[in-house]
């Protein structure tokens, strides 16, 4: 479990990253990107970013490329409007939480298809 302080910090990080994001980066690989949660240790010098894109597999490969590049200027942006005295290095993870979840509702429709086909 989290400190209420690291805790604290992993929202303002998703926050002033999500602004970044829509006020958009240089980097054409960064698409459509929802930050969907950010996990600080409780040192405070490493923030786990998660993340989803719209896209196909090669979209999902291209933003993580775009996000890798464009990691240390977010980590500059966030020490500025944060004004932290250390801020945290960024490891950016994929969240396949929701394609999870779209392959369960795929499972289900298909099940109730098959129950209705036999009714």
């Amino acid at each position: 479990m989290p400190s209420q302080r690291a805790h604290r910090v992993g929202e303002l990080i998703q926050k002033e990253i999500s602004a970044l994001l829509l006020r958009g980066l240089n980097d054409p690989r960064i698409g459509f990107v929802t930050i969907t949660g950010v996990e600080v240790t409780p040192d405070l010098h490493l923030a786990r970013v998660y993340y989803t894109v719209i896209g196909d597999e090669a979209a999902r490969r291209n933003c993580a490329a775009g996000l890798k590049s464009a990691t240390p200027f977010i980590r500059q942006q966030l020490g500025r409007q944060l004004q932290m005295r250390y801020t945290p290095d960024l490891l950016f993870h994929y969240d396949s939480s929701i394609d999870y979840g779209n392959r369960i509702d795929s499972l289900l429709r298909d099940i109730k298809r098959d129950e209705d086909d036999h009714d």
